[in-house]
């Protein structure tokens, strides 16, 4: 098939739906963690295996296609400018919200988590002063064995924010010193279609995982995270790629059926060898079950959202895609320090839960209120400055 471009000014809005959607669920995500047997920063006192097979439904792919979509968005900024002008605007878009969460926003997080998990008796104000901010790294105990202290200061959820930055600027260094490699490489993205495009990438993601994963698990720490960065970096780049691709976004709607169906049956899958035994031999099989659902879950989700939403633009998209970034923001804090709130009251799991999604999206809708009404506060807190501030997937003619 022929290199196709989407026409100049053409709107995505499938893909401005994508980003909120999936910053949506990871609101819900990150509410659930606080429920199942993995790590998290605080934990209720009630515990459902049931709600962890409902995650790893979202596990594989829940960050893959942010990556994706944010190498897409780069791709149309990158249209409009030239790739040193843009790294500017990203680095003070990005760094700007990292260091202003990094200082206030997540250290509610930390002093809740020192609290629970290791008898902190201090006040909030004793621990940001004399230990969050003091970069003290004496809060330690021993998980499975091992010794681990508390990074502080630390990201924690913004670890995504900084992987972002860190992405744009090698892909903005690469446009600015050689961008004929990047216009090779979308020509060849491009002609991905039919057998290959619906399985091609879910066995390069099978092999990370088998491979790589084993040896360098998820960090979040930037400088040892290999599998994340393969994983990661190469969604955004792909975004980046197909972004202005009009045969790849007709190719997803084309494969949206088979691909849900390869999808739902690679986590039905995934979910049956996670039960076997540890020593089953089939169990050499997850990696390839993983990729698979990784990918055929996204793929699926860019085929539908072409199909019902490429033109489904208004107010309630404009409002939730200048909204998404504060609401990332400040969500996990939210959450954390109102499940630590209620741990006491002991309340049911539903009731409980009810309540921290409740607050949370009430907290989340208060900040962004009344940051967007504050001009100086607004660019520490992601909001775009008044004039302009959504920044819409909108195409425009490449450079030529």
């Amino acid at each position: 098939m022929p290199h196709q471009t989407m026409p100049a000014e053409a709107r995505r809005s499938d893909l401005d739906w994508i980003r909120v959607a999936a910053f949506a669920l990871l609101i819900l995500y990150h509410v659930g963690m606080l429920y199942v047997s993995w790590g998290f920063h605080v934990k209720s006192i009630h515990e459902s295996r049931a709600l962890e097979t409902l995650m790893i439904a979202l596990n594989p792919w829940r960050l893959s296609i942010l990556f994706l979509v944010s190498g897409a968005a780069t791709r149309f900024m990158l249209d409009k400018t030239s790739p040193g002008p843009l790294a500017g605007r990203r680095s003070w878009r990005l760094l700007l919200p990292l260091a202003f969460g990094m200082a206030i926003v997540v250290p509610p997080q930390s002093y809740a988590e020192v609290v629970e998990k290791l008898g902190f008796a201090g006040s909030y104000g004793t621990f940001w002063f004399g230990h969050y901010l003091a970069f003290d790294q004496s809060f330690c105990r021993i998980e499975n064995g091992r010794q681990a202290c508390l990074i502080l200061p630390t990201w924690n959820h913004l670890w995504f924010v900084v992987y972002l930055w860190a992405y744009t600027m090698v892909l903005l260094a690469v446009a600015a010193l050689a961008p004929a490699t990047l216009t090779a490489v979308s020509r060849k993205a491009d002609r991905l279609s039919g057998l290959a495009l619906l399985v091609g990438p879910a066995l390069a993601l099978a092999a990370l995982r088998a491979f790589v994963f084993p040896r360098f698990p998820v960090t979040h720490a930037l400088v040892d995270d290999l599998y994340a960065h393969a994983v990661y970096g190469s969604a955004f780049l792909f975004g980046f790629l197909v972004a202005r691709s009009s045969s790849f976004a007709e190719a997803t709607e084309r494969l949206r059926w088979p691909a849900l169906a390869l999808a739902l049956t690679a986590y039905l899958s995934l979910v049956w060898l996670r039960a076997l035994p540890p020593g089953a031999s089939l169990r050499q099989m997850l990696p390839l079950a993983y990729g698979l659902d990784q990918w055929c879950f996204i793929l699926a989700i860019l085929g539908f959202a072409r199909r019902w939403l490429k033109h489904r633009d208004g107010p309630l998209l404009r409002y939730a895609a200048g909204a998404v970034f504060c609401w990332y923001i400040v969500h996990q804090t939210i959450i954390v320090v109102v499940a630590h709130w209620l741990k006491p009251l002991a309340l049911p799991a539903a009731a409980e839960a009810a309540v921290v999604i409740a607050a949370t999206i009430a907290g989340c809708y208060a900040a962004y209120e009344t940051a967007r009404r504050i001009p100086w506060l607004r660019p520490f807190l992601g909001i775009a400055p008044e004039k302009g501030r959504r920044t819409e997937l909108t195409l425009r003619p490449s450079p030529r």
